[in-house]
């Protein structure tokens, strides 16, 4: 199956949600290539920057469970390569 490269870019405004956040980021670990997050302590929120290499379908259920969560908004970006 082809893969596609993606950045996913995920604003957290609940810390409640960082958890579940981070189980579901470990489900997809095997495509994950890396992950860069900054917390901004001053108006708590944080941002997540994950890169995959995936299937857009992976890449596509992965940020929408990540949207679900309360507090959080995530959108993938991808690579026309």
């Amino acid at each position: 199956m082809d893969t596609r490269l993606a950045n996913i870019a995920i604003v957290v405004e609940e810390a409640e949600s960082v958890e579940k956040l981070n189980q579901i980021l470990h489900e997809y670990g095997d495509d994950i290539i890396g992950r860069m997050g900054i917390p901004h302590r001053e108006r708590g929120v944080s941002l997540i920057s994950i890169a995959i290499d995936a299937p857009q379908n992976t890449i596509s259920s992965l940020s929408g469970k990540l949207g679900m969560l309360e507090g959080v908004t995530a959108k993938a970006v991808y690579s026309k390569v």
